[in-house]
């Protein structure tokens, strides 16, 4: 099995228990489905065709067996078998997708949407001016008012010193273990998912991980 899949397989309920766990402390809840502010639970789902897509395609999913109303935005998919695995499982649950984003970014999905996820990019992008659809999408991302949700690498961040050229998401979700980029992170909330990581890989990069509290595989820093 890839790494990648190590790491997309272990992360599938990961990015959705961000949103589901029991409110109750100490557990690290973002969005809850009552606190969101319209009626229908309503997200945004920006998936990219590498690593980052897979856990998108798999946060969607696992978002939607618990009632929240996902829609995905896969412009550029995956000849992947991982990737096509997912995306049929999200058709197969009635999850839509979206074949372009709206123009009138700030109108259009902020009344649609209670958030949005990023899943665009990830630790495999390289800074600099980005192929399309890529460029485009991350200009409408960063005009986003609505909360948005990084996996891992807020698009357009460099994985080792960030970048100011980026988004600015509210909630930043690093898998596995946080990434360099992660110390220029401002936003209201970090959290780590990744307890599915065996003890030998911790130890080889002497990665030095808060307690988990009780059960839950998503801790906050």
């Amino acid at each position: 099995m890839e790494a990648t899949e190590v790491l997309v397989l272990g992360s599938l309920p990961l990015g959705a228990s961000v949103f589901i766990l029991s409110p109750h402390p100490p557990h690290p809840v973002v969005f809850p489905r009552r606190s969101l502010p319209r009626k229908q639970p309503t997200l945004l789902v920006v998936c990219g065709c590498e690593q980052n897509g897979a856990v998108g395609l798999a946060c969607a999913r696992h978002l939607r067996i618990f009632e929240y109303e996902p829609t995905i935005f896969y412009p550029k998919r995956s000849s992947n078998p991982l990737f096509r695995d997912f995306t049929t499982q999200c058709e197969k649950m009635d999850i839509p997708f979206l074949s372009y984003l709206p123009a009138e970014v700030s109108k259009l999905i902020s009344d649609a949407y209670n958030l949005v996820i990023d899943a665009l990019l990830g630790v495999e992008a390289t800074p600099g001016e980005l192929p399309e659809p890529f460029g485009t999408i991350l200009a409408t991302l960063k005009q986003i008012r609505i909360p948005l949700v990084s996996l891992d690498v807020p698009s357009g961040w460099d994985v080792e010193t960030g970048t100011s050229d980026g988004i600015s998401p509210d909630v930043l979700v690093s898998l596995a273990a946080p990434k360099q980029c992660a110390t220029r992170f401002v936003g209201k909330h970090h959290l780590l998912a990744g307890r599915f990581l065996p003890y030998d890989m911790q130890k080889k990069f002497e990665l030095n991980f808060p307690e988990y509290p009780g059960t839950d595989d998503v801790v906050s820093l």
